[in-house]
């Protein structure tokens, strides 16, 4: 998954609040921002019937991982479809480009 300058991974994931973990579909994408010198990652958690009486509608930390690696991050409220937005900064949870090959460039 990848357009333009941002970078991503779709769906399954293991995503842990508090002492609980859940198995949950998820869209993520992420970028470099040159003002913080940071990679900033961030993306959906589809709609979860467990997430939903778990957290309910307030912000929450959180830590996900998927096939290719871990991140913590935070949950936000839910949107009206019920997915909660997840984000966090550093290493994503997924692969990232680090040479042009990989990126497609020559």
């Amino acid at each position: 998954m990848t357009e333009h300058d941002e970078d991503g991974y779709e769906g399954r994931a293991t995503l842990r609040v508090e002492e609980t973990e859940l198995a949950v579909d998820v869209i993520l994408a992420g970028n470099f921002e040159p003002i913080d010198g940071k990679y900033h990652w961030y993306g959906r958690i589809l709609a979860d019937a467990a997430l939903t009486e778990l957290v309910g509608t307030r912000n929450a930390p959180a830590s996900l991982r998927t096939p290719h690696g871990e991140a913590d991050g935070r949950l936000a409220d839910p949107d009206p479809w019920r997915r909660y937005r997840i984000s966090g900064t550093g290493r994503p949870p997924f692969p990232v480009p680090t040479t042009l090959e990989e990126l497609g460039q020559h």
